[in-house]
């Protein structure tokens, strides 16, 4: 499979953050660091929108999407308060990962700390169908639960 390009965009004051990278070989994210000036902190129960440092510009046909990192979702209570955040192919501004604590002690983010996934994906384009009925499946309108536990 080929590599998608994309063109990313380093903010004025970034150029000592890394750029996204997959950590491993088969790894399906890439690592968004933190571009905060200083030590912040997320106390528990608050959320913060954390900078990256960097726009990119994702082609038409595919999205961008913003996860937690497993890691800390365990270890600290951390995870995104959208998840997946999208980021659509028209969009050019710079990214951010909207954390939440969901944790019981105070968290602190550093400069260039590892604070998000950036996972890249082709999107399908929907076109209407408009029917008076749906076609009739084993599942039928069985809703949340239905299968039991």
């Amino acid at each position: 499979m080929l590599p998608v390009r994309i063109s990313i965009q380093r903010l004025p004051g970034n150029d000592d953050l890394a750029l996204p990278a997959y950590e491993t070989e088969h790894a399906s994210g890439m690592d968004l660091r933190a571009a905060v000036t200083e030590t912040t902190v997320i106390q528990p129960g608050a959320r913060l929108a954390v900078p990256t440092g960097i726009c990119i510009a994702i082609p038409p046909g595919y999205e961008g999407q913003v996860r937690p990192r497993s890691g800390l979702a365990f270890r600290e209570g951390i995870s995104m308060i959208n998840t997946p955040g999208t980021i659509d192919a028209d969009y050019r501004g710079e990214i951010k990962v909207l954390l939440i604590n969901l944790g019981e002690k105070p968290f602190l983010i550093r400069r260039g700390d590892r604070i998000g996934q950036l996972i890249v994906a082709p999107v399908a384009r929907v076109e209407w169908q408009e029917l008076q009925s749906l076609d009739i499946t084993l599942r039928g309108e069985g809703g949340f639960g239905h299968t039991g536990i």
